[in-house]
């Protein structure tokens, strides 16, 4: 299955100096991410910049030696590439928890994140933290998993922006909390990536409206999200990645 369009955009917001939020792209090897960092100026954003750097370089060592060894995860559940990705996810993560260790807690950062490889058709995805995935198939958009924050915790969803607080993240602990998911992309589908900056204020069906608007490019399509939850009073960094096959 091949990827017919791409695009994405991170922006500090309306509000912050700031963007602790990143992304990072890779055609060759098939992978996409994307990362909300948080720590504060200087903690965050270099977070982010650590994570990227470092979970590019690991899967670009799978990908040139395929006997390489997986040191800390393999199942036959996953494809190679879904192995690689865990393996890269928690290679980075240790590195994070690890310096923050010999850190003075107000030093700390991590993030969350959205991680995904492709093999042909099988979109391997690992969430971790608050940020969200979504595919848009046939009239449909469906969460391809739940985000882990206190809204989990919440029985309604009154001010649900007030309760993205992530509950896992890269750095955080001393194991990684995440989640996988391997979904088989069809032609005509669109899947979403989102930081809280832009979902926080949105409901699902809203992101649809925008995401399936033929007559836009995607580029446009994720401005008028961004600017949509700025006018619902978003104070937010913003990153959204669109692929569509």
């Amino acid at each position: 299955m091949i990827l017919q369009n791409f695009s994405v955009e991170t922006h500090q917001g309306p509000y912050l100096n700031i963007n602790e939020d990143g992304f990072k792209f890779d055609f060759d090897n098939e992978m996409y991410m994307i990362f909300d960092g948080f720590g504060g100026a200087g903690i965050g954003d270099k977070c982010v910049d650590t994570l990227k750097e470092a979970i590019g370089h690991f899967y670009n060592n799978f990908v040139f030696d395929r006997d390489k060894t997986l040191p800390f995860f393999y199942s036959s559940k996953y494809l190679l590439e879904g192995n690689a990705l865990i393996n890269a996810a928690l290679l980075a993560h240790h590195k994070i928890y690890k310096e923050n260790l010999e850190r003075d807690i107000s030093k700390r950062g991590g993030a969350s994140g959205i991680l995904a490889v492709k093999s042909e058709s099988i979109l391997t995805i690992l969430g971790t933290g608050n940020c969200r995935a979504y595919i848009h198939r046939k009239g449909n958009i469906l969460p391809i998993f739940t985000d882990d924050s206190y809204l989990l915790l919440s029985h309604d969803h009154y001010e649900s922006h007030l309760k993205n607080i992530p509950l896992s993240g890269f750095g955080l602990f001393p194991e990684l909390h995440y989640q996988v998911r391997e979904v088989r992309v069809s032609e005509g589908d669109q899947v979403i990536f989102l930081t809280d900056g832009v979902y926080g204020r949105l409901e699902s069906q809203e992101i649809m409206s925008s995401i399936q608007k033929f007559s836009i490019n995607t580029k446009i399509k994720i401005k008028e999200l961004f600017e949509l939850a700025n006018n619902r009073g978003n104070l937010d960094n913003q990153t959204c990645m669109i692929l569509e096959f």
